[in-house]
């Protein structure tokens, strides 16, 4: 599918406000990168944005979340030009490289999060065969997580089960769609169908078990080991039936990429359907509540990184040429919430950039943090409203 790297923006809508808050979000990076390589850890989340504080090392298995801050380095090298950005990037590349080769057994399906606003990126923008080889690499190992019988990517756990002895046996989450593009990009570049075939079977399998009729979803989804199906799970979201914001907008954008990789309709029209189901439950505050079938009584919390990514979403949808107006408009109102002081911190002494982000608090419950892949699409959607091509994904 062919994809335009411009965004429909309604007129009159002062994009100067946007330009302000990418500069932001690059000077940020500009300083939070050389100490995220030094530090040898990962930043996923802090409530006070220090994300300096956030004690896991790069290479333990959990780590998800460092391609976020790569990601947010290509996306100011791209607008400035300036090369401090991509030394910065190009600085992670020996651990990197340790993570899919000593490291490669402590691995997920996150391997997509981690590798393609990194590895992917800088193939594509570099030309650099070490890159690439990089990249294919971790598109291996993310397809040895395959599970045939039930056709899906499994989620997390080491495939060697010698690691703790957590319950993650059959189980597959909305995240992963995610995940998916590293797969369809390895494929053409190694011309290997594998990682495509491997990518479509575990879509069709989502888009069969995850997205309820009404078009909200499920967090998570298991099966048995002859891979018949066992049912809905949860680890993010309120409840298993419930309706967990930030999911959903994974699936948005997760099949609207499908649709761009494939052509398929089905894929497209899912990410509709989870788009229009999405923008309906919003109410005049615009970020979302984190999950949307809240008891009563429950605090009702915002999720400003669910509103990122779906901005992002809807952009992906729009460049498609498949974004109604409604959905443009809540694009629209998103990234300007998310533009304003209730949530942007502008401020260079913190290192987190979006406040009230929604993060576990054991299953069922949420707190509030800043949070890394919240930082990263805002800025993203922000790239995207200004004219930056993202090619990553």
């Amino acid at each position: 599918m062919s994809i335009s790297s411009s965004c429909s923006t309604a007129p009159g809508t002062d994009k100067s406000v946007f330009e302000r808050a990418f500069a932001t979000c690059a000077e940020n990076t500009l300083s939070n990168l050389p100490a995220l390589a030094a530090s040898g850890r990962t930043w996923a989340f802090h409530p006070d944005g220090r994300y300096e504080e956030w004690n896991e090392g790069f290479f333990e298995i959990g780590n998800w979340t460092t391609g976020f801050f790569t990601g947010m380095g290509v996306l100011a090298w791209l607008r400035s030009g300036d090369e401090a950005f991509l030394n910065a990037v190009v600085g992670m590349d020996s651990l990197y490289q340790r993570k899919v080769t000593e490291g490669a057994a402590d691995t997920m399906h996150d391997l997509g999060f981690l590798f393609s606003p990194y590895a992917v990126a800088l193939a594509k923008l570099t030309g650099e065969e070490k890159f690439r080889d990089l990249g294919v690499r971790a598109a291996e190992l993310l397809a040895d997580r395959f599970i045939a019988e039930g056709n899906y990517i499994r989620a997390w756990g080491r495939m060697d089960e010698t690691g703790p002895a957590y319950d993650y046996d059959g189980l597959a989450i909305i995240d992963c769609m995610m995940n998916l593009p590293l797969l369809y990009w390895a494929s053409e570049v190694t011309g290997n169908p594998r990682f495509r075939e491997i990518a479509l079977l575990h879509s069709d399998t989502t888009l069969a078990h995850f997205i309820r009729e009404d078009g909200s979803v499920y967090h998570s989804f298991r099966f048995h080991e002859d891979g018949t199906p066992k049912g809905p799970d949860n680890y993010c979201g309120r409840s298993v039936e419930s309706h967990w914001a930030r999911g959903a907008t994974w699936a948005m954008y997760g099949f609207a990429l499908g649709y761009r990789h494939t052509g398929d309709k089905r894929y497209l029209e899912a990410s509709l359907k989870v788009t229009r189901k999405w923008i309906s439950l919003l109410d005049e505050e615009v970020v979302p509540v984190w999950d949307f079938r809240l008891g009563e009584g429950e605090t009702p919390l915002r999720d400003s990184s669910a509103a990122a990514i779906a901005v992002c979403a809807i952009q992906e949808l729009d460049g498609l040429g498949h974004a109604d107006a409604e959905m443009l408009a809540t694009k629209d109102a998103l990234l300007a919430r998310l533009c304003s002081e209730d949530y942007f911190d502008s401020r260079s002494e913190v290192r987190g950039i979006l406040k009230k982000g929604e993060v576990g608090d054991g299953v069922g419950k949420a707190k509030y943090a800043y949070t890394s892949w919240g930082d990263y699409f805002f800025m993203e959607g922000l790239a995207r409203e200004i004219g930056v091509d993202v090619s990553w994904w």
